[in-house]
């Protein structure tokens, strides 16, 4: 049987899908036999995906929701910090927010329509970038706290209040562009491999949403936008993260004063530094590599292919759980928030408990007739109604 194969250069960078790595592969796979191209099975993502997705999207939704509900019941935010914890904490709500949709692609297929295609694209892009433009403020501003306190408040105010929307959210927004533009629902084979024999119309057909750029440019289009990527989602803002905050580990170490809380600011600060890295570092290393084997700087091979699928599928969830971790890294670990959050759900508690006593039957002691209890129920707009036992 002649072995020549047809294959559909359709690849999102973002992978979301569970068709992205093995899509937009840009070597000769006419070259390499059909049992290898057969290898490339999308079950492992099928499974896999929808699992990590949905347990993403469950603690991302608690953490997250929990904070924006306590930066709500403070009614006013006071500090630069909680400034920048509140719109962290609403970026990565909505990232999560989008990843059922994207769990449910990659187990099944995409039912959504065209127009929530484009929807959460954007929704996803603008707030994949926000949030990890908002790691590097929060961290300039800690810098400025720390190591220029004394004329700094002004700069920081200037920051939280104004530059923020211009430095974060305009140019996430202005990333999600090509979104507008590519991103569009599309019905293709399960395997994107179609032998002589086979057509689009024979062959296993699912829906998927993604990002199709054009055919006789599709390598160049994929991997301008995963370099784009790497650049301003995780070398821009890590190295922002690194430099300030290792300076701000020089000047805690500086002194003799305050020990103790030195010791404990210099474990937070550690501690930031090493999730954000740990958790994309290797997501951004895969998809590097996946470049320049579409580049042909490295060798293609089946081997090699199957490695980084399901290495940038891993790593990608990795990437995604850092959310997670934020309301807990940058929130939970203040003791001002603690106290907030206590005092938020307490207030939220007698609440509810005053509700329910106002909607309750309540017994009165009647003091003319010893031993005698009367039953009273509260009723809006009409007068109580009183019998004796």
């Amino acid at each position: 049987m002649d072995e020549t194969v047809e294959l559909n250069f359709d690849y999102d960078f973002t992978s979301n899908t569970s068709d992205n790595i093995s899509e937009g592969s840009g070597f000769g796979f006419e070259d390499l036999p059909e049992i290898c191209q057969r290898a490339f099975s999308n079950n492992f993502n099928k499974i896999f995906l929808p699992t990590v997705y949905g347990i993403i999207s469950i603690l991302g939704i608690v953490g997250n929701g929990l904070v924006v509900l306590v930066m709500g019941y403070q009614k006013k935010v006071k500090t630069m910090t909680d400034k920048y914890r509140l719109h962290l904490s609403v970026a990565d709500l909505l990232f999560v927010l989008t990843l059922p949709f994207w769990a449910v692609d990659a187990a099944k297929n995409w039912y959504f329509g065209g127009f929530l295609c484009v929807s959460v694209h954007m929704i996803y892009t603008i707030n994949l970038y926000s949030s990890v433009l908002i790691l590097a403020f929060i961290s300039l501003d800690r810098y400025l706290a720390v190591v220029r306190a004394t004329n700094s408040q002004a700069t920081r105010k200037l920051l939280a209040n104004r530059v923020i929307y211009v430095g974060v959210w305009l140019p996430a927004a202005i990333l999600t562009i090509p979104d507008m533009v590519f991103a569009r629902v599309q019905s293709v084979s399960s395997s994107n491999i179609y032998f002589k024999e086979e057509n689009e119309d024979t062959a296993d057909s699912r829906t998927i949403c993604q990002r199709m750029y054009p055919v006789e440019s599709n390598v160049i289009w994929t991997v301008v936008f995963r370099f784009q990527h790497i650049l301003v989602g995780f070398i821009l803002p890590g190295l922002v993260i690194l430099i300030c905050y290792c300076i701000i580990i020089t000047k805690l170490a500086q002194g003799a004063k305050g020990q103790t809380l030195k010791k404990k600011a210099l474990k937070t600060t550690i501690i930031l530094i090493f999730c954000f890295f740990c958790c994309w570092l290797p997501y951004c290393v895969g998809i590097f590599l996946d470049n320049l084997v579409m580049l042909n700087v490295l060798s293609p091979s089946c081997e090699l292919q199957q490695a980084l699928d399901k290495w940038i599928s891993v790593t990608e969830a990795l990437a995604y759980f850092h959310c997670c971790l934020n309301p807990i890294l940058y929130a939970f670990l203040g003791v001002k928030f603690k106290k907030s959050a206590k005092s938020a759900l307490t207030a939220s508690s007698r609440s509810s408990q005053k509700k329910h006593r106002a909607s309750s039957p309540t017994l009165i002691h009647d003091n003319k007739e010893k031993g005698c209890f009367v039953c009273s129920v509260n009723l809006p707009d009409k007068p109580q109604s009183v019998g004796t036992a």
